[in-house]
């Protein structure tokens, strides 16, 4: 059926029968536009819209399954009390009125004594304004709670564009379409951005070159014409190498670099340091190699760099991507619109600052938790008496599991989780909320991988009991007795309060012409940077960071090499890239996903697996100082020798052993944001001989 034959349903109306257009919530550059369609008051299908450009009427096999995560028979679909143990997951049914004011009346005597002994713990599980941080932000300001640092996917990449070009801003992903060279930088996009994979295809099928820039010879470096593997945590060095070769061979813009950067001549002194041959040591590759990448890069026109998350997962993660990002303006490639970098678009749309009310909080200043150390937070901090997660699991996905893990098993800790399934951290609440799904729920979203903006509908009833992200908050202000009125904001209140209406990149548009469409397209110059414009303080491209030199740090992108080098003990390099059918945590649970990936699997070289008497398929033991985890052997030579990949983030409890790879991660932050630095891990592997699949796990909360 193509969409001109659906009967799509007035924004706002839950049908019997018909089509109600929908955004994917997860933590995906793609945001596809979805087109949900409803029989007899069910889901039935979750498709993509064929209109919507970036989706172009394909979805990922995750979103596809939507409605069996939806109608999953292990839904949360009633309010919950814990009777057992914390982490033991045994819990009896309340009513909505008892877990409300079991809730207000916990936060409020905490409150009384120290308000930022409560803490909010919440990422990515939606990214919309309103079921994401709108009502909540606004219920935590009033409470006075402390504020949590969420830095734990891109806090670092972000700094690091920040200090370069602005802001988290970039080119257009329709626009690679028209690249003839394309550096894949640190991203399987066939895994974690499917669409912006589709158009590198049509650019591959028009004779552009794809090269893929990665340890791992992913799905996606086997279908690019060149795969570079360079060690972890070396970008930095690649990058300085190459910008060394394009200022030797004069393979620069010297009108664009003279008008529209800042500080090249430091920037030179900098490459200077990093001639391939220093580079290639440190990135474990032939020298040639960095010096014909430089040179194919400085002399073809439009050549577009997809830099992804994965290079600012290491201690000099900031450092690196403030490299790469000066390699388009060095070249001029921000001239065309098929020219210039995409790590993160989401400055792009014009928002609001004020949507969570800072006004709300009390003066003065309010203690900031990092997300990314939550273990050190609440094993080494007796202030903390309270937490309240949602849109989150941090049990399964914060880094150094077991202080997590002790963390969470505090007695003294009242804690909150509003979820849809018992997950990890769920397991560890002393009230369990259920939460809507994206079907379920009105709400807006930017994007961080192309220029819309995008509406969400409502298709179907809640389930059971379960009640919205910001209908909570509403209620639980209420029963906190929080009389303002921004505390009472409906979702399409939120929504409007979202967005700047009258920025220019929205001329014309409104809520209801969003929601009428399902998304709209900011009115964006397609080479936004072609005279410069960059929203850093001088308009240009800053090589050298006045705001970093006057914070004491290096103004200038260098390499930091990575906290952890390999020993003896523990001599192999642990990433763990995102697995193909899941959404960090998201999804793990779903049986028909976990069918196509039913273990953790952890992929090492044939050369290190042979050292360790391990085969293909063997279960493994990953281990080091901080903890251990199993996974099933994957003996490939896709992995360039001396590292490990162990796909993630399965929860705990559905491991085998009881852990995941987090188990081994570090809470080591990254040099600039705060980041974590899940890839800054070393470990050594063994062979597990008598591991059974489905044996019964360790309690979590042993």
């Amino acid at each position: 059926m193509n969409a001109q034959a659906l009967r799509f349903v007035p924004p706002g109306t839950l049908p019997r029968n018909g089509t109600v257009k929908g955004a994917c919530p997860h933590d995906c550059p793609d945001t596809c536009a979805l087109h949900i369609t409803v029989e007899n008051g069910v889901a039935v299908k979750v498709g993509g819209d064929p209109d919507h450009p970036p989706t172009h009427g394909a979805l990922c096999t995750k979103v596809a399954r939507y409605p069996e995560r939806t109608y999953h028979a292990q839904r949360l679909l009633q309010p919950m009390r814990r009777v057992g143990r914390k982490g033991q997951g045994r819990f009896e049914p309340i009513s909505w009125d008892e877990a409300l004011a079991t809730i207000a009346s916990r936060l409020q005597a905490i409150a009384r004594v120290d308000p930022q002994a409560i803490l909010p713990y919440s990422y990515a599980g939606t990214m919309g304004y309103v079921q994401g941080e709108g009502m909540a932000g606004r219920f935590f300001n009033r409470l006075g709670a402390s504020r949590l640092d969420r830095t734990i996917c891109a806090a670092a990449g972000g700094a690091g564009l920040i200090h370069t070009l602005g802001a988290k801003v970039g080119m257009d992903v329709e626009a690679f379409e028209q690249s003839r060279l394309i550096l894949i930088w640190g991203s399987n996009s066939i895994t974690s951005n499917l669409h912006f994979w589709t158009f590198a295809q049509r650019a591959k099928r028009q004779g552009a070159r794809l090269i893929a820039i990665d340890p791992l010879r992913t799905d996606t470096a086997e279908k690019c014409h060149q795969h570079i593997a360079l060690r972890p945590g070396s970008d930095a060095a690649l990058a300085l190498a190459m910008a060394h070769v394009l200022i030797r061979e004069d393979l620069l813009d010297h009108d664009y670099i003279a008008q529209h950067t800042l500080g090249f001549e430091a920037l030179a002194a900098r490459a200077a340091q990093y001639p391939p041959e220093r580079a290639a040591a440190l990135c474990g590759i032939d020298a040639q190699v960095i010096i014909e990448l430089a040179r194919e890069y400085g002399r073809t026109r439009p050549a577009a760099i997809r830099l992804n998350y994965g290079v600012q997962r290491t201690h000099g993660g900031a450092n690196a991507v403030r490299a790469v990002a000066c390699l388009p303006a060095l070249v001029g490639a921000w001239r065309e619109p098929a020219g210039g970098l995409l790590l993160s678009s989401s400055a792009m749309m014009p928002e609001r600052a004020d949507l969570e009310r800072p006004e709300l909080a009390p003066a003065g200043e309010r203690r900031v938790v990092n997300m990314s150390t939550i273990g050190d937070a609440l094993t080494q901090d007796d202030r903390l008496r309270a937490l309240v997660v949602y849109n989150s699991n941090p049990v399964a996905v914060a880094p150094e599991s077991e202080k997590v893990i002790a963390g969470f098993a505090r007695e003294d800790l009242f804690t909150v989780v509003i979820e849809h399934f018992q997950t990890d951290t769920a397991d560890f609440a002393d009230i369990l909320l259920p939460a809507t799904t994206q079907l379920e729920h009105f709400d807006l979203h930017k994007t961080y991988g192309h220029w819309y903006l995008m509406a969400n509908e409502p298709a179907i009833a809640p389930l059971g009991q379960a009640r919205s992200n910001s209908e909570i908050f509403r209620q639980l202000a209420s029963a906190m007795g929080f009389t303002e009125p921004a505390l009472q904001a409906s979702d399409e209140a939120l929504a409007r309060e979202a967005i700047d209406w009258s920025h220019p990149r929205l001329a014309g548009e409104s809520l209801e012409s969003v929601r009428a469409a399902g998304w709209v397209r900011l009115k964006i110059a397609s080479a936004p940077f072609a005279q410069g414009g960059f929203p850093t303080p001088s308009g240009r491209c800053e090589f050298h960071s006045d705001r970093l030199a006057a914070l004491g740090l290096d103004p200038l992108p260098d390499y930091l090499p990575p906290y952890e080098a390999p020993t003896a003990q523990y001599p192999l390099s642990c990433l763990s890239p995102p697995g193909r059918n899941f959404m960090n945590s998201t999804f793990v649970n779903i049986e028909s996903l976990r069918g196509r990936d039913p273990e953790p699997a952890c992929m090492l070289h044939p050369q290190d697996a042979a050292e360790r008497g391990i085969s293909d398929g063997q279960m493994l033991r990953v281990f080091n100082e901080r903890g251990a985890f199993e996974a099933r052997a994957q003996v490939s030579d896709r992995a360039r020798p001396g590292v490990v990949a162990a796909w993630g983030v399965w929860w705990h409890k559905l491991a085998p052993g009881g852990r995941n790879v987090n188990a081994v991660t570090s809470q080591k932050l990254t040099d600039l944001g705060a980041g974590p630095t899940f890839y800054d891990c070393h470990v050594q592997v063994e062979p597990v001989l008598a591991l059974q699949v489905g044996a019964q796990v360790p309690d979590l909360g042993k």
